[in-house]
């Protein structure tokens, strides 16, 4: 394995790095007068990062030509897969920033580049085939989300998001890096290959204990229940395009990892990690849906919404097989397009002085004042929910039939019945918009960019939506292949 191979294999990276640096420059130069042509630009790093992604995903390429760097990172389908998730989901916080800060006479030429770096990082961490370039990419992803979760400086919901978000985050960078000590310690190598060899043998207790702490920190980036304490606070807090940000590209980054740390690393011993990770599941369905039934802030009902759908998305992981996984990058899909569609919707909400609408009192009689907004939303929400025929329905589904076909019988007809509680919040948003008195609160006009992705986010998840199950269930499977290679 040469160099020159190894920097074919992460052109996306180089571009993101080269870009970002660029960009940085840009912002120190030229100030914030430039934030717009540099978040435009920062669009255009990131979609041609992903136009040498594409390649990868559609080869479907895996095996020992995919590893850079003496095994440090994967350059396969399941990476790429994940990368494409994560562009998508940067470029719409990108594109739905300006118009909220200028609102707050806020927006800096910093948003884009911190933007990107994050990027930059959560494509080391779905390529990660190595306990410290895990660390690396986790970390520089982290210390961007950190600034971009208290950004508004004159607002002090946003600083507490920033300050919680970081106190809670170096806490579960503590507790990783702690597992991952006792893992090298017990395995005797950092590598996720010569981690599942060294395990071959069976798990000894410290090996175990290094597994139970490695997964805890993962659980905290994906707000898996028992680690899910910051997610309403950071959600409601920071910034609505960065809370956007958060519930989509982070969470498809982290449930990537985990992913290929538990069937890749630690692949050998499912049946050790299986208990932790129904447990995370079955809490977190249960938890987020009871959680969001009190809630009268829509950013902290969607937060609420994204810690439940993280349990969905762990059945899959339980069932630790390649349809379980398949299942799982599906439903990262469904999932990505369904938050920022949900976000945006709630970004269009202002009144007529042009500030935000959170409340969901506010949203009464939406359907009258404002008509189309309430009817994506309530499709938006209605989807979240799992209701045919919308396409959030197939998610759950294909979740549930990979549990089934793995034995695991009692764990999908218990998420089944949970996920009833759930249906109660998103209607109950339903209810406030189109039977309730017109608050007349939501006056605000709106840009193109919002339009462009509620629409597009609407029509991805109504029932068109099912006219891509089988070339999403090929893209999944190929994806899913490559993370089983060496299984």
């Amino acid at each position: 394995m040469d160099l020159q191979h190894s920097l074919a294999l992460i052109v996306p990276e180089e571009i993101l790095s080269v870009g970002g640096l660029v960009l940085l420059l840009a912002a120190a130069w030229l100030g914030d007068k430039a934030s717009r042509g540099i978040s435009v630009a920062a669009v255009v790093v990131i979609a041609a990062a992903a136009a040498f992604t594409v390649p990868v995903l559609c080869g479907g390429n895996m095996g020992a030509d995919t590893q850079a760097f003496f095994g440090q990172l994967r350059v396969d389908a399941f990476a790429a897969y994940s990368k494409l998730l994560i562009y998508a989901a940067a470029a719409a916080a990108l594109m739905i920033a300006p118009r909220f800060f200028d609102r707050w006479n806020a927006m800096r030429a910093e948003y884009p580049v911190l933007i990107v770096f994050a990027v930059l990082g959560m494509s080391i961490m779905v390529s990660a085939s190595d306990l410290m370039a895990l660390y690396i990419g986790l970390e520089m992803n982290s210390l961007a989300a950190y600034v971009l979760a208290a950004f508004l400086r004159t607002d002090s919901r946003s600083e507490e998001a920033g300050l919680k978000y970081f106190v809670l985050g170096a806490l579960a960078s503590g507790i990783l890096l702690y597992g991952m000590s006792l893992t090298y310690g017990f395995a005797g190598t950092t590598s996720f290959e010569g981690i599942r060899a060294a395990l071959s043998g069976g798990l000894s207790t410290g090996a175990l204990f290094g597994l139970i702490f490695v997964l805890a920190g993962l659980a905290f980036k994906i707000a898996a229940v028992p680690f899910h304490m910051w997610t309403p606070d950071v959600y409601e807090g920071a910034p609505t395009p960065v809370t956007t940000f958060f519930a989509t590209a982070p969470k498809v980054a982290a449930v990537s990892l985990l992913m290929r740390v538990s069937l890749d690393a630690f692949g050998g011993h499912a049946d050790a990690w299986r208990q932790v990770v129904t447990f995370a599941a079955l809490a977190s369905i249960v938890v987020g849906a009871l959680g969001a039934i009190g809630q009268d802030n829509i950013k902290r009902l969607l937060a609420y919404s994204s810690i439940n759908n993280v349990g969905f998305i762990l059945v899959g992981l339980a069932a630790a097989t390649v349809e379980g996984a398949s299942a799982m990058l599906v439903y990262l899909v469904i999932y990505v397009a369904m938050s920022i569609g949900s976000f945006v919707a709630v970004l269009m909400l202002r009144d007529a002085e042009g500030n935000q609408i959170e409340s969901i009192a506010d949203l009464a009689g939406l359907s009258r004042t404002n008509p189309a907004i309430a009817w994506c939303l309530l499709l938006l929400m209605l989807s979240l929910a799992g209701i045919p025929p919308l396409f959030g329905f197939w998610g759950k589904l294909v979740v549930f039939k990979a549990a089934v076909d793995a034995g695991m019988v009692l764990l999908a007809t218990i998420a089944i019945a949970a996920s009833v509680i759930g249906a109660f919040y998103y209607l109950k948003v339903g209810k406030v918009m189109f039977f309730d008195e017109p608050a007349n609160k939501a006056q605000g006009r709106n840009d193109w960019a919002h339009w462009t992705l509620l629409i597009a986010s609407t029509v991805f998840i109504s029932p068109l939506g099912y006219l891509l199950t089988g070339w999403l269930g090929n893209l999944a499977d190929a994806a899913s292949a490559a993370l089983f290679l060496t299984a």
